[in-house]
């Protein structure tokens, strides 16, 4: 992940902020309408169809690290997401404002941005990585800084809590130096297979392990186990599809030099239908 030292809120350029406005707003706008029509059940049946096939959820977490796919991105930090979606076509935003690690040394923002479809158990969308160090639209090839784009496709085999995943950077900036000096594209590429078991009681816990085939960011050498993964999950409902989160997570990669073992608690609040 990209930092940004002495990060200032008057940087953020006019037009992300109303876009993470909006979109961040919208599932929460259209719950009360969506939760009256629920109850009413008298406009035409076609028209319930279309209620029906729209979904939206919203949630917002404060966590004490920033950990993915293996890697330790942050320390304390507020993250938020938005969703919308419709016949499985879907939008998505996510965003993150938090510091770089335990000592507040400097901040690190982010937010992404995905468009995908997700039916019969797979999801295939495009996320872009905004990291606020250059141009939103910015798709240079960085070494050092730069946005990210990445094609992620999913699948849960039916009738299980068993996901596959692979995600790799097909553009902007990824990229490493070889020998001559010259900068190669990395297409980084990260693979997981995952568990989530629900419990009783709002429980569920979480496992995965995930692999990078060859060398990229998640490990400059090639081909790495980059992250065993086990999360614990507490969920309360609340009322009309909302509800409060606590979870647990600890995460090991084993590539590095002590095997070091990172540990987050994450409280949050969400909104789904």
């Amino acid at each position: 992940m990209i930092t940004v030292k002495g990060y200032r809120l008057s940087v953020i350029r006019k037009k992300v902020i109303a876009l993470v406005l909006c979109i961040g707003a919208l599932p929460f706008v259209m719950n009360a309408p969506a939760y009256a029509y629920d109850g009413e059940g008298q406009t035409a049946k076609g028209e319930r169809k279309l209620i029906d096939e729209l979904t939206y959820n919203a949630q917002a977490r404060i966590q004490t690290s920033y950990l993915w796919r293996g890697l330790y991105c942050g320390g304390p930090n507020i993250q938020a997401s938005a969703n919308i979606g419709f016949y499985g076509v879907y939008a998505d935003m996510w965003w993150n404002i938090g510091a770089t690690d335990i000592r507040f040394s400097a901040f690190q923002p982010e937010v992404d941005l995905s468009v995908g479809f997700n039916r019969w158990g797979l999801d295939v969308y495009l996320l872009y990585i905004y990291n606020f160090n250059c141009g939103f639209f910015d798709g240079g090839n960085y070494i050092d800084k730069g946005n990210r784009l990445e094609l992620n496709v999913k699948y849960t085999i039916p009738k299980t809590h068993l996901t596959i995943a692979w995600a790799s950077r097909v553009a902007a900036s990824d990229c490493y130096l070889n020998a001559a000096g010259d900068i190669v594209r990395a297409y980084s590429s990260y693979a997981e297979i995952s568990y989530n078991q629900p419990l009783k009681d709002g429980w569920s816990v979480f496992g995965a392990i995930g692999v990078t085939p060859w060398k990229g960011c998640y490990n400059p050498n090639g081909a790495a186990l980059q992250n065993i993964e086990v999360r614990v999950r507490k969920d309360w409902h609340i009322a009309n599809h909302t509800g409060i989160m606590l979870q647990g997570q600890m995460a090991v990669n084993p590539m590095t030099p002590i095997h070091v073992i990172n540990l987050n608690a994450t409280v949050g609040v969400y909104l789904r239908k």
